[in-house]
């Protein structure tokens, strides 16, 4: 069986070979144009074409990591656990330390026993992958699903609405006295309807989003508003200008529909100051999402608009990221002295130093918010240059095949002695049934590896286990993602074998890229 995808001879997998050269050639059968993949941690850096930023609309909020994912201990002797890294989980356990090699994983005649890993001795089996991560990404109240997307309400909105309805209510005891206690249910009321429209201000994204076919995970209403966590980016600058204007659009057009329902109410009824409330609220949350800075709505115009002058979307990403930064400067400094100076209704007379310190305490809170959403919008968007160097077939380690029946010891000198750090279970016929699992393979004792076979050790293979060597970047980590597990069989586009993708070596690799500048 051609385990090399053409080759004849097993690939180098991510063993380098002026490091770490292989054992005796096998004769070549094949075409010999095949490479050696490099080291996981030594990948090469090819040009990734630049991508936009993160996709989260709406009121700033927590940016979305692309997944979700924690890591578990597996014990050796169990089924691989899940495990899959996405572009926001970078995270990874150790085992214990590998055995020394015995007599039948000595190196080949001809390698320099200090310069050849075995492997067992490879350190795959080292880093566990993550969890995957859940299909329903949570993240508090579950309120329905409209258009198929779940929406949630953070813990946070709670003590929001308190806040709200306390505040207003003191309002209301000014302006309609007479409700006495029951102006903190009309408060309570106001809240809701409030957050309401947030709701839809973050529908808008998200029919936006459904319309030009990126996946929305979820909507969450929190503390300073909503958060559409859209898991893919906008393929053109003129998309990306649409999918952040239609929320701000929206809250103007409910403004408007306030207004209009005003007209036949009495403004000192409780009708006309829920519809007066709720009007003014909508045009702050048009006003406020159309400042030109990220991680808000007009940051992501104002993105999109460098991106259509410039070609380059990582030219818009740190304009707008900078301009954020510099937005949350001023709202620390310029909220509170707009609010002394009676610019939002009142005077300056009026005010006590609890209100000082309030104003002061939102504009840090605000500030902060904008402050860290910008440079996570930053962070991510470099990281996203940086996702096409993640290569299937630069990662693939390469592997030999052994039938159910070969002792782990047999095994491991066959790979040892071809330079191969991964074992792939095939039928008589050369099929591949399953892959043999490094962390199982440490687990096994020495002494016990003549006695055991590569069967017992494997994992059968299934459909998403088997990959592409083409895939690269975020295909690459969707697909593994979708099918989560430690190893995965790396095959050409005829179907042949080219070797073993490991999660962990992806997920080293992923690490690396989040850690370069």
């Amino acid at each position: 069986m051609d385990v090399s995808g053409g080759s004849g001879q097993p690939r180098s997998g991510n063993d380098e070979p002026a490091e770490h050269p292989a054992g005796p050639t096998v004769p070549t059968t094949g075409p010999t144009g095949q490479h050696p993949g490099p080291e996981p941690d030594d990948a090469p850096e090819p040009a990734g074409t630049p991508r936009p930023g993160p996709e989260e609309h709406g009121a700033p909020g927590e940016p979305r990591d692309p997944g979700d994912h924690h890591g578990r201990e597996e014990r050796p002797g169990t089924d691989a656990g899940p495990g899959g890294p996405g572009p926001g989980d970078a995270t990874g356990d150790t085992t214990g330390p590998t055995h020394p090699a015995t007599d039948d994983e000595t190196p080949a005649a001809g390698t320099h026993p200090a310069e050849h890993r075995s492997l067992a001795h490879s350190g795959i089996a080292k880093g566990e992958p993550p969890q995957p991560r859940p299909k329903e990404p949570g993240g508090g109240l579950l309120m329905g699903r409209p258009f198929g997307v779940p929406v949630y309400v953070a813990p946070s909105w709670f003590l929001v609405a308190a806040l709200i309805t306390w505040v207003f209510g003191g309002q209301l005891d000014r302006v309609l006295p007479e409700l006495g206690a029951a102006r903190y249910l009309v408060s309570l009321f106001f809240a809701v309807a409030f957050y309401a429209s947030v709701l839809v201000h973050e529908l808008a994204h998200t029919v936006a989003a459904i319309r030009f076919r990126l996946p929305v995970r979820r909507i969450q209403l929190q503390f300073f508003g909503g958060v559409s966590e859209i898991e893919k980016e906008a393929e053109t600058p003129g998309r990306e200008f649409v999918l952040a204007f239609v929320g701000p659009l929206l809250s103007l057009v409910l403004a408007g529909l306030f207004y209009l329902a005003m007209k036949p109410v009495r403004p000192d009824s409780v009708p006309g100051v829920l519809l007066a409330g709720l009007m003014i609220s909508n045009l702050i949350v048009a006003a406020f999402n159309l400042l030109p800075g990220l991680p808000l709505d007009g940051g992501r115009m104002l993105r999109a608009v460098v991106w259509k002058i410039t070609g380059k979307p990582m030219s818009g990403t740190v304009a707008a990221a900078w301009v954020g930064r510099a937005l949350a400067i001023s709202v620390l400094v310029g909220l509170p002295l707009l609010n002394q100076s009676g610019a939002f209704g009142g005077g300056n007379q009026d005010r006590g130093g609890m209100d000082t310190v309030t104003d002061a305490l939102l504009a840090a809170i605000l500030a902060a918010i904008i402050w860290t959403g910008a440079g996570n919008s930053l962070r991510m968007a470099r990281l996203r240059e940086h996702l096409p160097e993640l290569k299937a077939r630069a990662l693939t380690r390469r592997a030999v095949p052994v039938e159910t029946d070969t002792p782990l010891s047999e095994a491991l000198r066959r790979a040892n002695a071809a330079g191969a750090r991964a074992l792939v279970v095939v039928d008589p016929d050369g099929n591949p049934l399953s892959l043999v699992r490094e962390a199982a393979i440490v687990g096994v004792p020495e002494h016990r590896r003549p006695w055991v076979a590569v069967s017992g050790l494997a994992q059968d293979l299934t459909d998403g286990m088997r990959v592409s060597a083409e895939l690269a970047g975020e295909e690459l980590l969707d697909t593994l993602r979708a099918t989560p597990a430690t190893e995965y069989l790396v095959v050409e586009e005829t179907g042949e074998i080219y070797g073993v993708l490991s999660a962990a070596d992806v997920e080293r690799a992923f690490v690396k890229a989040m850690a370069r500048p």
